[in-house]
């Protein structure tokens, strides 16, 4: 199951009241930065969403940038949490296809608009902030570990062969799912994260031992 991060430093450090206003920030900044893009965002912008000064928001984050990391930690926690419970145990294949109807389904309430929302801070970020880069691939690994325990768990029943390496299913689907996210906010279609979806679970089938499961 996919772990909450422990709060930074700067968080433990901060009051109840202190904490509720950095998270006011957070999740201003976040919703922007998922409409318009981190380069389509002022912290002004910011500052009038959440409703807080200038010097409120440089208390808590001395720079765009730190405000920016704050906001992959957010986004990669509200991605996880939208999957549950479904994330924290595929580990049947009655699952995986229950977890990929829900993905679907997210997507048809957006209007399969905004793609993913860490994919979206990768592709603008992962080339021009080494520190943001790092992060993003922290948030994916979080979700690649969750798909990756539950078919560990199946081939520890049985349900997959023993040669059935968990890992690299689990980056085949999240290659699928990030790849079909994308596609599906392009055509604003949900076909392309369909198809994605069911080329991976179908691949997860091909080590199933049981024939009915192929």
């Amino acid at each position: 199951m996919t772990q909450r991060p422990v709060m930074s430093e700067d968080e433990v450090r901060l009051t109840a009241k202190g904490r509720a206003t950095r998270a006011r920030i957070v999740q201003a900044a976040a919703a922007l930065m998922f409409e318009r893009g981190v380069a389509g965002t002022s912290t002004e912008d910011v500052r009038a969403s959440a409703g807080v000064s200038n010097s409120q928001l440089y208390h808590y984050f001395k720079d765009k940038n730190q405000l920016v990391r704050a906001v992959i930690v957010h986004q990669t926690q509200q991605v996880l949490d939208a999957q549950q419970p479904l994330l924290g145990r595929l580990d049947s294949f009655d699952a995986l296809e229950a977890w990929r109807d829900l993905l679907i389904d997210l997507q048809r309430q957006r209007a399969c608009r905004g793609g993913c929302p860490i994919g979206s801070l990768a592709g603008e970020l992962a080339d021009v902030d080494e520190e943001a880069r790092k992060l993003l691939v922290t948030g994916f690994a979080r979700w690649e570990s969750a798909i990756r325990d539950g078919l560990a768990s199946m081939r520890d029943r049985g349900e997959l062969h023993p040669d059935a390496d968990p890992d690299q299913l689990a980056l085949v689907t999240l290659t699928a799912l990030q790849g079909g996210l994308l596609l599906t906010e392009t055509r604003r279609d949900v076909a392309p994260l369909r198809a994605g979806l069911n080329a991976a679970i179908a691949h997860i089938r091909s080590h199933a031992t049981r024939p009915g499961d192929n």
